[in-house]
């Protein structure tokens, strides 16, 4: 099964959906972060900042491979 690709134009220059993507995730990371420290998750982990990028590139695989 093949996902069409629309890039983006930015400036005239062509940048791949990656970074769309990639731009995305970051944002649902930033928005996720201030309500995951309020619950209390970084002290489940023994290095949150490791947590932390690890539920980033989880939502950007999965950013990736639904859309």
């Amino acid at each position: 099964m093949t996902h069409p690709f629309f890039e983006v134009v930015v400036d005239g220059v062509l940048l791949a959906p990656f970074v769309r993507y990639a731009a995305a995730a970051l944002a649902m990371f930033l928005l996720l972060r201030p309500l995951l420290h309020l619950v209390g998750l970084p002290r489940l982990f023994s290095h949150p900042s490791i947590a932390g990028l690890s539920l980033y590139v989880t939502i950007l695989g999965l950013l990736t491979v639904l859309f």
